[in-house]
């Protein structure tokens, strides 16, 4: 941060502005928009599409922006940036390809629609920024082969938990401790949640009840820490992470006893979460030194005699965080968090209720399934089926309460992107995964 403002600001005197385009005018978008239009000197943002054009123009008009053009074409949209003036578009893949935009903002977690977006902008030399961990969780590490050799950023956000807990590892790693857990803080894990029991909630706060669904029933907590364990190497301790429920209000110093000492001292690490931990909705990372008289130094500053330390950052504060990922990306070629090589962490489906055969699985945060993060090895070696790869497809077979969906439980889609990307990490990594029959 503070090398960011700094560089932001002699943009910002330079008159030359980042150029930022947004995909995705809900809930975060119009946040993110709002933060960038208004707090953000050294950035610009010229252009945001969303299925909903008039949504894209709600989200200008709350940002204080009035004069807004609709446009159609590349030609039009790179007119009124090189005049200085806002676009908006139904059509994310213009953002992607027009000259004289630097990074675009993905944000709508839609895992199909934005494979397409992700794929598009690399192609034509433009970084990423993911608010979109599904995606990340199910194809991440392919996108970053493609970004990588077109030299552009893939990453995620910081602001968000996973790119505020990769944050705090690479502080932690660079005080010399080694980082063996890291985890998130959360208030709430039903895996049995839907649109509907969280409808009143979605209201309140103006959110899309699906989404808030899909936190509450466990999967975006899974795609959280599955891109963290990409981004790490670490894996996690069983299927579904140990996510202990503790009462409201226990500090996170009472906690890291139910978590497997000798796993952290002689493993990888791994990612995990706990339920009901304060300081909420912070994140933490447990971390040992070996040498004797740092030992001392870190009980002399209060973290204890070991062997874990406990470090964390009591808040995440999501789209207000975002512009400096933008900045990290386009002025220094840093990524908040992206994955490390091959896959680690997958997060596969696991019925939310008795599904029927014939039945056309919906999608993430809805009624059918919830998702699980399960270490790839494992995911590969029993054909479990990711649930970035669920959505559409058509049930074989009967699938009772709580059992985790294989390939050969599914027909999958034709023609999908997200499964031609599976099929490239997989050969990409030699992972070998044999996907199932199409439709």
């Amino acid at each position: 941060m503070i090398i960011v403002d700094t560089a932001l600001a002699k943009r910002q005197a330079e008159n030359n502005p980042i150029r930022v385009a947004l995909v995705g005018a809900g809930f975060m978008g119009k946040g993110i928009a709002l933060q960038i239009c208004n707090y953000v000197p050294g950035m610009e943002l010229v252009a945001i599409a969303n299925r909903n054009i008039d949504k894209a123009k709600v989200a200008y008009e709350q940002a204080g922006i009035e004069n807004v053009k609709e446009v159609s074409s590349i030609s039009e949209l790179e007119q009124n940036i090189l005049n200085g003036e806002y676009s908006v578009t139904n059509d994310a893949l213009l953002l992607c390809k027009a000259a004289h935009i630097d990074a675009i903002i993905e944000v709508t977690g839609a895992v199909e629609f934005a494979a397409k977006v992700t794929l598009t902008a690399i192609e034509n030399k433009k970084h990423v920024i993911l608010m979109d961990a599904e995606l990340d969780g199910t194809v991440g590490p392919i996108l970053k082969v493609y970004a990588d050799k077109a030299g552009v950023i893939v990453t995620n956000a910081d602001g968000d938990q996973p790119g505020v807990m990769m944050n705090l590892f690479r502080f932690v790693k660079t005080l010399g401790v080694k980082p063996v857990l890291i985890g998130n803080i959360k208030g709430l894990h039903d895996p049995y949640r839907n649109p509907t029991t969280q409808e009143g909630f979605a209201k309140k706060w103006g959110q899309n009840p699906v989404m808030v669904s899909s936190f509450a029933d466990g999967s975006k907590i899974s795609f959280e820490q599955a891109i963290v364990a990409n981004g790490t190497g670490m894996r996690v301790a069983k299927r579904g992470m140990i996510g202990p429920t503790v009462p409201s209000g226990t500090h996170l110093k009472d906690i890291i006893d139910l978590y497997p000492l000798e796993e952290l001292l002689n493993g990888p690490g791994i990612v995990d979460y706990v339920v009901g931990a304060e300081p909420a909705p912070g994140v933490f990372v447990l971390g040992t030194h070996d040498h004797p008289i740092q030992q001392h130094y870190l009980n002399l500053y209060k973290l204890g005699e070991g062997p874990l330390y406990l470090f964390y950052t009591p808040y995440h504060l999501c789209h207000f965080e975002v512009p400096q990922t933008v900045a990290r990306a386009v002025l220094f070629n840093d990524a908040a968090l992206t994955p490390l090589d091959k896959p680690y962490v997958e997060v596969v489906a696991a019925a939310k209720t008795d599904l029927k055969a014939g039945s056309v699985v919906d999608g993430i945060g809805e009624y059918m399934t919830y998702g699980l993060a399960e270490n790839a090895d494992v995911t590969r070696d029993e054909r479990l089926l990711p649930i970035g790869v669920a959505e559409n497809c058509i049930l074989k077979r009967d699938i009772p309460k709580d059992q985790v969906l294989t390939y050969d439980d599914v027909i999958l889609p034709e023609g999908r992107l997200i499964d031609r990307l599976r099929n490239e990490q997989a050969e990409y990594f030699k992972i070998n995964e044999q996907v199932s029959e199409l439709i």
